[in-house]
């Protein structure tokens, strides 16, 4: 059964079994891990996922359509498909322990799952690894490091909760159908490199601070200049010149400020 991707749903799929072969290798697991799948459309990743051994895989799909093909492709007691926005779905519910979330993110929604992921209430979350497709341009803003022009409120959000890596860049012609822009798959593992923090806090301070990447942070962190005194640093510098860390740091400041 052939059915139409969804423009709507942000539906790209990849087929090529060579390349799939390959993501799947990426993807390095145990029997105690639970797999969950976003987005698996017409099932064509998780047909090698399936082939591996798994607690639990979870198949979250929103397209109606589709479910009835992964139900008939992948019926087995350790496969449970949902029919369901991902954005909705509960990741950190007790019995998901062990967790490692894969997907071709529709690009329409990535980010808001990303954000999502890294505003988990609870720290450390359940995923002990999350390996995810972008579009590309937003994958270089997740991995962007300071003095970087990619360099953002998106990188310092991410980065303060994740160790990111750029596993494989997936051009745009192994799409169907082939989006105007390349991908890229990104390997996501949560850290606690700094320590306890406020991650609404950090996404507060970066917004503030990238309001205007042009400007000094001395003008647009105008209400931050006690805390940036207090921490030594230079209010001359651009908000792209500051590290995650440096974010942090205010963002930790600034709560006992407040």
């Amino acid at each position: 059964m052939t059915i139409k991707n969804k423009k709507s749903l942000g539906q790209n799929f990849i087929f090529d079994k060579n390349f799939l072969s390959k993501i799947s290798k990426l993807i390095i697991s145990n029997v105690d891990n639970i797999i969950i799948e976003i987005g698996p459309g017409p099932g064509t990743l998780t047909k090698y996922l399936f082939e591996k051994e798994y607690k639990k895989i979870i198949l979250i799909e929103k397209d109606q359509r589709l479910i009835e093909n992964l139900n008939n492709k992948f019926y087995s007691d350790k496969v449970e498909i949902i029919n369901g926005d991902a954005l909705s779905f509960d990741f950190q519910i007790p019995s998901l322990k062990n967790l490692i979330i894969v997907g071709n993110l529709p690009f329409n929604i990535s980010v808001d799952l990303l954000y999502m992921w890294t505003k988990t209430k609870n720290w450390p979350p359940n995923q002990n690894k999350m390996i995810l497709m972008f579009q590309k341009e937003v994958a270089n803003r997740i991995i962007a490091e300071p003095d970087n022009k990619s360099y953002g409120k998106l990188s310092v959000v991410v980065q303060s909760r994740y160790n990111v890596n750029r596993l494989l860049d997936v051009p745009s012609y192994l799409f169907t159908p082939p989006p105007k822009v390349d991908g890229t798959i990104l390997e996501f593992t949560p850290h606690n490199n700094y320590g306890s923090i406020d991650i609404n806090k950090v996404d507060e301070v970066s917004k503030a601070a990238f309001s205007q990447r042009r400007k000094k942070i001395k003008n647009n962190m105008a209400g931050y200049i006690e805390i940036l005194n207090s921490l030594s640093i230079d209010q001359n510098l651009r908000p792209e010149n500051l590290s995650v860390s440096n974010y942090c740091e205010i963002a930790k400041k600034s709560k006992l400020f407040s």
